[in-house]
Parts: structure tokens; C-alpha cells; sequence
């Protein structure tokens, strides 16, 4: 039986309707952490492999442009694909694409796992990358679509955290499993995991996770949908492959068009809205103050998260010649601590709003300062575990941070418009993760040389480390735009 659950203010709706909005759905907690390992293992494919990288080269013998496209490669079939993900989450069903996605990223995952060579491996990384934009935003989806308004903001954080835990043990659980080598598989590991918890998530899924979507079925946008892919692929492909790359003619040429392109797809979009279409960017949701403040907060926020893991992790493999599972037990403080935030963090994003974020800001600023300063005290006789204080605050900040990222952002957006909002926020995340790593990337390499030494690794920590007390000062600065309190929005959405 279809039950239309409404959420927000008082309505003329019937006493059943009213009921189901408040109450929503009776499985909601059992069905939040078979949704969340999934996304996890999204999140965790994307670092887990950075930590790979020396074992590809050396087993696959990998090339660089491989290499970038293994790495890279996934990042933005994943990021360029979101909006159109949740697009068909809104039209088909947020459960039939979550289950799809489960599946074929699981099956991509195998594929991944036992690739012969490294051109097969890269082919099915970018396959990977699209499996994971059909199932991710169905997850922010199905969170806004059967969770009660009281409870929205609770479940979300759960989500950020989960999307942090993802990328802190992608280093640590990705060391750890190429460095047990179980049953001689090496990086395959870090693959191959996924297979038998994508089994395990796909037949509890499809118990406990319910049918829903919008009450109203949207028309597909396809001149929307290539335009967003398109527009966001000239941007990524040139900030994942440019600097390996040397900058080449192309990749100029790329950035340059990403921006008309992006240009003349709103255009579109806004002349479709005008005609009594459906376009595939909701324009309406940026006219809300908390969904485009927040998108902007989760682009600094995430840029600075982003870049900050993948030169922690150069530093510790390459600079300071530490194996993946040693670099991931020096990294246990920062995991450690976020992890205790992310416990705590609801209830201080509870008593004090905004502001918890605000606060998480502030702690990651004073661990980017102590990190700036304790790398430019020790230079060359830098071990790592000189990091850990540094390191341990930032995860202090982020964990109060990333969960409540997402609930500013969707704890009131219309569940109709969740399949849509969802897929906007995660392509702003994943967007603003790979231009941090390209941006601060370069940064980075252009301080340490050609002929990188110890010295030289430690030294662009130190110029890294400040770039981020500035990015974190504007991450703090645009809390503010945060509005304290908001009515939540009346809403109907159909689930079964």
C-alpha cells in the first residue's frame, strides 16, 4: 500500500497523512546503516586506491597517464554523473536505483579486482565511478523521503560521518589490507572487499528499504543531463590529468570551455523551467539560503579536507618512506578523533545550530596552525608521528564539521526534490574534493622540486598547512551565512 507522507507545517491533508509525516517510516533506523555501508564503500574506493598506487605500478606496471586515470579516472566519472543519478532516482524510484547501483558497482568492483592488465583495470575504475553516482544520491534520497523533519538532521549527520570515515579509512583499512596480503591478493583487496558487502547490502536492502519516490514523476532532461556531465568533465579531466600531464594546450582549452558550457546548460535549464518542463537542475533550490550557503560551505570545507588527506599521505609514503600500514597507523589520531566527534557531534550540532560548525572550523584552524609549525620546527627530521597533535584537532574539526555539512544543506529540502538536491550536494562534494587535490596538489609539487627530498616534502606540508588555515578562515567566515532556524518546508512523497 502507497502511504503519502507529509513532513513541515499543518495542511488540510487527512489525520492518516499527517500521522505518516510525522512517524515516517517504521524501518527508517534499520534500513540507515545498510544504505551507509554502501556509500561507504563508494567513499572508501576513492582513497583506499591513492594508497594502492605503488603496488599498481609495480605489479600492473603501470603508467603514469594509467595511473592518473585509475586514481582520477573514477573521481570524475563519479562526480559528473551525480545529478543525473539523482534525476533517475526522482523518475524510477529511489530503491530500484539504489539496488542497481549496489549491484553494478559491486560487479564493477570484481572486475576491477581480478583486471589482467592495467588498461582493463582502467576501464572498469571509470565504470566503477558511474555505478557509484547511480547509488549515492539515492541514499540522501531515501533519508529525506523517510525520515520525519525531527529526525532528518540526525540521520544526515549520520551520513556526513559516514562520507568522512570514508576517506580517513581509505588510508588507514586500505593500508592495512595491502599489507596483510590475504591470500596473496595484494591491492586486488581493496577491491575485492566490496563484493561480498555489496552482496550483503543488496539482499537487506531489498527487505528493509522501502519503494519511494516523488508523487509526481519528472520527465528526463537529456540536453541537461550532458550538458551537467559534459560541463563538469571539461573541469575535471583537466584538474585530475593536468599537472602529471605538464599542462598541455589542451588541458587550457578544456578549463576554458567548462564554464560556457556549465553557462548554457542553466540557460537551458531556465528556459526549460519557463516552459512547464523538467529540468534537471531544480533552480528553485538555489534560491534558498540554506541549500546555496551550505553548498558553498561544503565546497571550502571539502577542498581543504580533500587536499589535506592526499599531501598527508605523499608526505608519509613518499616523503618520509613510511609502508601504507605504518602511514595509516600514524594517521589513527586524526581517524581516532574524528570518529569520537562524529559520536558527539549531534549533540552539539543540536544545542548550538550552525555554530557547531562554526566550532569545527575554528578546531581545524588551530590544527592547521600547530601542524604549519610543528613542520617547519622539525624540517628533514620529521618521523610522522610528530603530526599527530596537529592532526588529531583537524579530526577534532572535521568530525564536528562534515556530518553537520549535510543537514545544513538538506535537513529541510522537499522530499520530492531530494533525488535532485542529493545529487547537486554530492557533485558540488566530489567536484570540490578533486579540484582541492589539482589545486593544492600543485601547489605542493611546485614547493618540493623536480628532485624531491625529505626536507623538501616536509617543507611543502608547512606552505600547504597554511594555505588551509586561510580556506578554513573562509569555511568558518561562511557558517554565517547559515540561517539559526528555519520552518520546515510542507512536502508529500510516496512510500511503500
Amino acid at each position: 500500500m502507497t502511504v503519502q507522507a507529509q513532513t513541515g507545517a499543518a495542511t488540510a491533508a487527512t489525520p492518516a497523512d499527517t500521522t505518516a509525516g510525522e512517524d515516517g517510516y517504521p524501518r527508517r533506523w534499520a534500513m540507515l546503516p545498510v544504505i551507509l555501508i554502501a556509500m561507504f564503500m563508494a567513499g572508501f574506493d576513492i582513497w583506499a586506491v591513492n594508497v594502492a598506487a605503488p603496488s599498481l605500478q609495480r605489479d600492473l606496471h603501470v603508467s603514469d597517464a594509467a595511473l592518473q586515470l585509475i586514481v582520477g579516472g573514477y573521481a570524475f566519472m563519479y562526480a559528473s554523473g551525480m545529478v543525473t543519478g539523482g534525476r533517475l532516482g526522482d523518475l524510477f524510484g529511489y530503491k530500484r536505483l539504489f539496488l542497481i547501483g549496489v549491484v553494478t558497482f559491486a560487479l564493477a568492483s570484481l572486475a576491477c579486482g581480478v583486471a589482467p592488465t592495467a588498461g582493463v583495470l582502467v576501464v572498469f575504475r571509470l565504470v566503477q565511478g558511474l555505478t557509484g553516482a547511480v547509488m549515492v544520491p539515492q541514499v540522501v534520497a531515501l533519508i529525506t523521503a523517510t525520515f520525519p523533519a525531527r529526525e532528518r538532521s540526525r540521520a544526515l549527520g549520520y551520513y556526513g560521518a559516514t562520507m568522512g570515515l570514508g576517506f580517513v579509512s581509505g588510508q588507514i583499512l586500505g593500508g592495512g589490507l595491502i599489507q596483510a596480503n590475504i591470500f596473496g591478493l595484494g591491492w586486488r583487496a581493496i577491491f575485492l572487499v566490496n563484493v561480498p558487502v555489496g552482496i550483503i547490502a543488496l539482499i537487506v536492502a531489498a527487505v528493509v528499504v522501502p519503494k519511494a519516490r516523488g508523487l509526481r514523476k519528472p520527465r528526463l532532461d537529456p540536453l541537461g543531463a550532458v550538458g551537467v556531465s559534459g560541463g563538469l568533465a571539461l573541469a575535471l579531466v583537466p584538474l585530475t590529468l593536468g599537472r602529471d600531464e605538464g599542462w598541455p594546450v589542451w588541458t587550457w582549452v578544456s578549463l576554458a570551455l567548462a564554464l560556457p558550457v556549465l553557462a548554457a546548460t542553466v540557460a537551458w535549464e531556465r528556459r526549460l523551467t519557463r516552459a512547464g518542463g523538467d529540468p534537471l537542475l531544480n533552480l528553485a533550490l538555489f534560491r534558498d539560503r540554506a541549500f546555496s550557503a551550505g553548498l558553498l560551505l561544503n565546497f571550502a570545507a571539502l577542498f581543504f579536507f580533500g587536499s589535506f588527506m592526499f599531501v598527508l599521505t605523499l608526505l608519509l609514503q613518499s616523503g618520509l618512506g613510511l609502508s601504507p600500514l605504518h602511514a595509516g597507523i600514524v594517521n589513527l589520531p586524526l581517524a581516532l578523533t574524528f570518529i569520537a566527534m562524529t559520536l558527539v557531534g549531534p549533540r552539539v550540532a543540536a544545542r548550538l545550530g550552525p555554530r557547531s560548525i562554526t566550532l569545527g572550523a575554528v578546531a581545524a584552524i588551530v590544527g592547521a596552525l600547530v601542524l604549519a609549525l610543528t613542520a617547519a620546527h622539525y624540517g628533514g627530521q620529521l618521523t610522522g608521528w610528530e603530526t599527530a597533535p596537529g592532526t588529531a584537532l583537524i579530526g577534532i574539526g572535521q568530525g564536528l564539521m562534515v556530518p553537520s555539512l549535510m543537514s545544513a544543506v538538506l535537513s529541510h529540502v522537499r522530499p520530492e526534490q531530494a533525488g535532485a538536491a542529493a545529487g547537486v550536494l554530492t557533485t558540488t562534494q566530489q567536484f570540490s574534493i578533486a579540484s582541492g587535490v589539482a589545486v593544492i596538489g600543485a601547489v605542493f609539487y611546485e614547493v618540493i622540486g623536480g628532485a624531491p627530498t625529505r626536507a623538501s616534502f616536509v617543507t611543502g606540508l608547512t606552505v600547504v598547512a597554511w594555505v588551509d588555515v586561510a580556506l578554513l578562515v573562509i569555511a568558518a567566515a561562511l557558517t554565517y551565512l547559515l540561517p539559526r532556524t528555519r520552518g520546515a518546508a510542507v512536502t508529500r512523497h510516496a512510500v511503500e
